[in-house]
């Protein structure tokens, strides 16, 4: 039984990487304002708690039990190196919600190209090209197919966040007809609007709302093409950051462990303290410097540690894994496989989706998923040792 002990934190990092997305950008929303998210403000609620889960843990575990392997130059430098890139990778999902990308088809997408930007760094590392088969190229075209059919039957989410935002529009422009008598009559709006017959303001105010949307509505139309644009350019080069940063984060990872003899916990430190000078140093320096819209709130601050809570624990459910006789050959296909559905699945439901997604988009999310487990699993594996000749075959 202890054998399979490992799929409990396999089991760990797949809900807790599964719901980092949607929990975070929860937080997004929280700190936010005027329709637009926060995207520095979350950031620094992720690398905090980081710097409580892969910092003061790792601290406290050594200092009290300690743990094999010991510190290197080389460990801490490649250690840090990881956690430097996977804390830029956590930042373009921030950067992807920002630019109005949704976590329905973000996660997935991210979920599908990472294993595949992974297979490849360690291929690099252990210079494998040659022995890569052609299942592994295949799994690789299929991640690309089923992540293009997620991108285009993505659930309509936007629709609703458009027509949310059209009676705003009509309010502003309505507003000035409003105003003008009171400001004629040097009295309060209440007593200017209450004071002369209801039929009068109401003609007034009809024309005016018609004439400001007419006016308005190209305008906006336009101006929503041109942000959609816009944002599909930024939400594809912030899914691109993440897909390179969390794919290569293992092998670098991997790195700082063999050159401080196979440790856990140190590699995990530097990457708690990576996070902690990115995330909330660099982060807060540059709130500063370029303010945002919205502000700190109780529910924003909650959503996006609980956010950051959930990605660091997941790192550290693989950590553990690793620890309780999990290999990476089938621990990072069971991960990659179901971290996205328990992602999508959550978005859809938490945002009540279920009308807007089709079966064709379940069958693109399907086909990512299995592309991107025979990435990993048909990733060659290294040349073949020869076996070492016994000493009567020596004589």
């Amino acid at each position: 039984m202890r054998s399979l002990s490992f799929l409990v934190f396999v089991a760990l990092t797949v809900i807790c990487w599964g719901i980092y997305g949607p929990v975070l950008h929860e937080g997004q929303h929280a700190m936010g304002a005027d329709g637009k998210l926060s995207s520095l403000r979350p950031y620094i609620c992720v690398g905090a708690a980081y710097f409580l889960i892969a910092v003061i843990f790792p601290i406290a575990i050594l200092t009290t039990k300690g743990e094999k392997g010991n510190w290197t130059l080389g460990g801490f430098i490649w250690s840090l190196g990881a956690g430097a890139i996977g804390a830029l990778g956590a930042l373009g999902i921030i950067l992807a919600f920002k630019f109005q990308g949704k976590p329905a088809y973000v996660m997935p997408l991210v979920f599908g190209f990472a294993p595949v930007v992974n297979t490849f760094c360690t291929m690099f590392f252990s210079r494998t090209f040659k022995e890569a088969s052609a299942l592994f190229y295949t799994g690789v075209a299929i991640v690309a197919i089923g992540a293009a059919g997620v991108l285009i039957l993505k659930p309509k989410e936007a629709v609703k966040d458009n027509h949310q935002e059209q009676p705003a529009a009509v309010n502003a422009a309505a507003a000035p007809s409003k105003n003008e008598p009171s400001s004629k009559s040097d009295q309060p709006t209440g007593n200017a609007d209450n004071a002369p017959a209801s039929d009068a303001p109401a003609a007034e105010a009809t024309p005016a709302a018609e004439a400001g949307n007419a006016v308005n509505k190209p305008v906006s139309r336009l101006q929503q093409l041109e942000q959609k644009a816009v944002n599909w350019l930024a939400v594809g080069l912030s899914i691109a950051l993440t897909a390179l940063c969390w794919g290569s984060y293992g092998p670098v990872l991997h790195k700082g462990q063999m050159k401080m003899g196979q440790s856990r916990l140190r590699p995990f430190l530097c990457v708690g303290l990576a996070y902690f000078v990115i995330a909330v140093v660099a982060a807060f320096f540059l709130l500063q410097q370029f303010p945002e819209p919205g502000g700190w709130n109780t529910s924003g601050v909650i959503w996006s540690l609980l956010g950051g809570t959930a990605g660091a624990f997941g790192a550290l459910g693989i950590i553990y894994a690793f620890n309780f006789g999990g290999k990476p050959i089938f621990v990072m296909p069971l991960v990659f496989g179901l971290a996205p559905v328990v992602n999508t699945f959550t978005e859809i439901t938490s945002k009540g989706l279920r009308a807007e997604v089709s079966s064709a988009f379940y069958l693109s999310l399907a086909v990512t998923i299995l592309g991107a487990v025979m990435v990993l699993v048909c990733a060659p594996k290294g040349p073949v040792k020869p076996p070492a000749a016994s000493p009567e075959a020596a004589h």
